[in-house]
């Protein structure tokens, strides 16, 4: 199955929910923004949301700081 995660092309072996994904790529889900074909996920969502083949994903990332 072929996805695009912030512009980089990427093959998954399966359909993976969001969550899913997310653990994949070891990030905290609580510090995340998801948006699928141009639609934000809310985040209660991840877990239900599950990918499809050609799927466009753009996760933002949180960072703190002052």
């Amino acid at each position: 199955m072929q996805v695009t995660i912030n512009g980089e092309r990427q093959t998954l072996s399966e359909a993976l929910s969001l969550a899913d994904l997310l653990h994949q790529l070891r990030l905290n889900q609580r510090r995340v923004a998801i948006e699928v074909n141009r639609e934000i996920v809310p985040r209660e969502l991840y877990a239900a949301h599950t990918l499809a083949d050609g799927d466009e994903i753009e996760i933002v990332h949180f960072v703190g700081g002052g």
